[in-house]
């Protein structure tokens, strides 16, 4: 199976029909079907690795300030406990715990509702341990690499430059717009991706100020750091939704396939 790195972007993206929904659509038309779905996703930080493991996961409504209609979305797909445990069982640098607690929250609901619309494919989601740095991250990812082989599809969901607190609110509606720092980052990362670096990428720290801008926290940065983790020798890259939004966000995608 490819891996794919999403920037999901805003919580309003699950229900919306735009250029990034739409992309997501397309993208499950174009790779093959998986037997299941494996999610890193921003929203997920925890103390230590975790698995969702349960057989039906709840939809997370992690957010406020949204319309009802977007709470009222449930993403009903099955989970599946037993690739949890297989899952669990690759991991060999940090223990991991079989979770009953989570479920699907919006980093990962919002994009694959659009990928896989009937939720008939299980899915689940691995935390981020928010104790380790990127090298830890990057390593426990590669561990992962055997489920490619067995038909699940791997996702981190986060974004490469995602900075709220300087959100242009009132250019949301403009396409394309960035400020100065996050378009220079993004094409930064971009480069780095395409050119296999992944040792800039895990230390992205050392980038500079227009880094520290992009990654104040590293929780939507270290869902790309598993994905690009997961990159075989013959893999090639692709980029898609490679658009800045609101000044200090961008939506830049990641495919990574054979």
């Amino acid at each position: 199976m490819p891996v794919l790195f999403i920037g999901h972007g805003s919580p309003m993206n699950g229900i919306q029909d735009n250029e990034f929904s739409r992309r997501w659509t397309a993208m499950a038309k174009e790779i093959p079907t998986p037997k299941a779905v494996l999610v890193i996703s921003a929203h997920w930080f925890s103390k230590g690795t975790r698995i969702t493991a349960m057989n039906f996961p709840e939809t997370i409504h992690d957010f406020g300030g949204f319309p009802q209609a977007l709470f009222d979305v449930q993403y009903p797909a099955p989970g599946q406990p037993e690739l949890a445990r297989q899952t669990a069982s690759l991991i060999h640098s940090s223990p991991v715990e079989l979770d009953h607690d989570w479920g699907l929250d919006h980093g990962t609901w919002t994009v694959v509702r659009h990928m896989y619309p009937e939720a008939n494919i299980p899915v689940l989601q691995l935390s981020i341990d928010y104790t380790k740095d990127a090298r830890y991250h990057f390593d426990l990812a590669k561990e992962l690499y055997e489920l490619r082989s067995k038909g699940v599809l791997i996702i981190g969901s986060g974004n490469m430059v995602h900075n709220l607190r300087m959100v242009a609110w009132d250019k949301m509606e403009e396409p394309g717009y960035g400020y100065d720092w996050a378009l220079q980052m993004n094409d930064t990362f971009k480069q780095l991706i395409l050119d296999g670096d992944a040792q800039s990428l895990i230390h992205f720290e050392r980038l500079g100020m227009a880094a520290k801008l992009a990654i104040p926290t590293p929780e939507h940065y270290l869902p790309l750091i598993y994905s690009i983790a997961l990159r075989g020798s013959k893999d090639q890259i692709s980029l898609f939704n490679d658009k800045a939004v609101a000044g200090s966000l961008t939506m830049t995608s990641v495919k990574i396939s054979a």
